[in-house]
């Protein structure tokens, strides 16, 4: 694979905005012309929702959903020692990532504490991309910044080179495959490739955050308005639908995917938050947290900490994160994630509760919602899983 299409030039993200702005993306416009419900979402005004939540979900799982996704953050890491350099200061080992694939990793602080989690894209022999979460964006640049002195690479700022659009859902090969020639068969999962869709050039990745099958289309901002066109004409046919981040959310919690500032902070390491490995010890060189995570998996073993489970309710009340898992009138547990389930069709959550109750099926655990201890299911992650 070569490395991907160079995008036209852009403003730097980082040029100061007036007080109160939100950022916006090369879709606006087009958002707002179909009647999108918008909101701020770490500091960009993006599409809530179009319509119904419950229909675009639906539809994500059964059809197919086009997502702008262009708040995520992309920074491009280059030169001979890039692969090095990512070693360093990201927890994976990101030297052995092949060329056209991709890989879901972290970033911590010397002590451990989760960063942002990030995927990996290597582009080329010594070209990297990572995309980061929107809100950590500015935290993992100024990181990766400080962490490359002394390497021979260089860490560049692209959120303004690329638009993300994202088609997720079963129905989704088949509307790519009808404005792209490349070969989407060979292309697997957690891999990327250049190409051409709708006449734009673009990296097409076959990565997503819906437990679905789906593709992540990075593009040049200026082609985003009329390849979302192109792409809702394509699957016009086949049910494909705008969808916002409110569907977005409810899909990857029902995948049971971490949402950073939920499953994922600073006061996490990740053998915490039950994602240890990820971190990979063996890797050649040091690397920013080694002695602190060292420590967190030693505890891991001999006092496991709480853990991620789910949580299914009994009744119609909604978890909302923050709120107490309880049992035997003891608070066993917090709730970092809850929303209604359209697929399970009962009120779902994600949360870090005691070892001692954490075993699926455990009796007589509930959330404390308002006052109220509802019982819920205690079972394991994730709620749902395609099938293949």
């Amino acid at each position: 694979m070569s490395t991907a299409p160079r995008l036209t030039s852009h403003p730097s993200p980082t040029t100061a905005l007036p007080e109160g702005a939100s950022r916006h993306s090369p879709l606006q416009a087009l958002h707002r012309s179909l009647g999108a419900t918008m909101t701020d979402f770490a500091g960009w005004d993006m599409p809530l929702r179009y319509g119904s939540e419950r229909d675009e979900h639906n539809a994500v799982r059964t059809r197919a959903g086009l997502f702008d996704l262009s708040h995520m953050g992309e920074i491009t890491v280059t030169g001979p020692e890039a692969a090095a350099f990512l070693n360093f200061a990201l927890v994976g080992n990101i030297a052995t990532v092949a060329v056209g694939r991709a890989r879901y990793t972290m970033i911590c602080s010397e002590d451990g504490g989760i960063l942002d989690d990030l995927i990996v894209y290597r582009l080329g022999e010594t070209e990297y991309m990572v995309v980061a979460n929107a809100g950590n964006a500015q935290t993992v640049l100024d990181a990766l910044t400080a962490r490359a002195d002394g390497f021979d690479t260089e860490v560049r700022d692209d959120r303004d080179a690329y638009a993300l659009l994202a088609v997720q859902g079963p129905e989704s090969p088949a509307i790519l495959a009808a404005v792209t020639d490349a070969d989407l068969d060979g292309l697997k999962y957690y891999a990327g490739l250049p190409g051409t869709v709708a006449g734009v050039p673009a990296l097409i990745a076959r990565t997503g955050y819906t437990g679905e099958d789906g593709f992540e289309l990075f593009v040049a901002p200026e082609h985003a308005e009329q390849l979302w066109k192109d792409l809702t004409e394509a699957g016009a046919s086949r049910g494909l639908i705008p969808c916002g981040l409110s569907c977005r959310d409810t899909l990857r919690l029902e995948a049971g995917m971490p949402l950073y500032g939920h499953e994922l902070t600073t006061g996490l390491t990740p053998f915490d938050a039950g994602f240890g490995r990820v971190v990979k010890f063996e890797k050649e060189g040091d690397f920013v947290g080694r002695e602190a995570l060292r420590a967190a998996a030693e505890r891991a073993e001999t006092a496991p900490p709480r853990k991620l489970v789910g949580l299914i309710a009994e009744g119609r009340r909604v978890p909302r994160a923050g709120f107490s898992v309880v049992a035997g009138g003891e608070v066993v547990g917090e709730v970092t994630s809850g929303a209604p389930s359209p697929t399970l069709g009962k009120p779902i959550a994600m949360a870090y509760v005691d070892a001692a109750h954490a075993t699926p099926g455990t009796a007589g655990v509930g959330v404390d919602i308002r006052g109220s201890h509802e019982p819920y299911e205690v079972v394991a992650l994730p709620f749902y899983k395609r099938q293949k």
